[in-house]
């Protein structure tokens, strides 16, 4: 009995309201598409220069690594050899930063001003910890297929490998930078005195 007042009650409820036509896969609200008003616009601006250069990294398409698979990464011209030192803790970490637990959203905009920092003052080796999922699709492992993305689109990253057990395993990332045009001149000065 309750069954047919319900479906009563329904009935009334709903009976102003026509379904939707097929083919047509959203209601039509009235509103027809606007240009973005000033406020919206200065909001806009406002975000892009909040990072230098106005490049926040791309969330768009990643590709999630599998979690227990290393990151590596060297531009062309790097010698293997520096690499495989990198890779091994061969360099001392001259800075990190620590992303765990942290959202992706603001990952994203710590990691670009840390690099450029880091390169300003001339550091070579830094490490960044991140912490590894054991899901391919944990939050963690997320992260960690962000940056492989995210490093390579750095100007300042020359090459990048997954730590040692020793220094925190696939949980942090090794990242060398390239060396500043400073870094260079005093390179070269010290090898003149050198020579005499």
């Amino acid at each position: 009995m309750t069954d047919l007042h319900d479906d009563a009650d329904f009935q009334a409820l709903m009976g102003d309201v026509t379904p939707l036509l097929r083919g047509q896969g959203r209601a039509h609200t009235g509103q027809a598409h606007r240009a973005p008003s000033e406020a919206q616009l200065a909001r806009r601006e406002s975000a892009a220069a909040e990072t230098p250069g106005g490049d926040l990294l791309s969330t768009d398409f990643i590709d999630l690594m599998p979690p227990f698979d290393p990151l590596h990464f060297h531009r062309d011209g790097i010698q293997t050899a520096v690499v495989d030192r990198l890779r091994h803790g061969g360099y001392p970490v001259q800075a990190s930063l620590h992303l765990l637990r942290r959202p992706l959203e603001e990952c994203r905009r710590m990691l670009p001003p840390f690099i450029r920092e880091a390169y300003a003052h001339d550091l070579r080796s830094v490490m960044i910890i991140h912490g590894r999922g054991r899901e391919i699709d944990s939050p963690a492992n997320v992260l960690r297929s962000c940056l492989a993305k995210w490093l390579q689109s750095l100007d300042e990253v020359q090459a990048f490998a997954s730590a040692s057990q020793a220094d925190g395993g696939l949980g942090a990332t090794w990242v060398m930078l390239r060396k500043s045009e400073r870094a260079k001149a005093n390179n070269r000065e010290r090898q003149q005195k050198r020579r005499g």
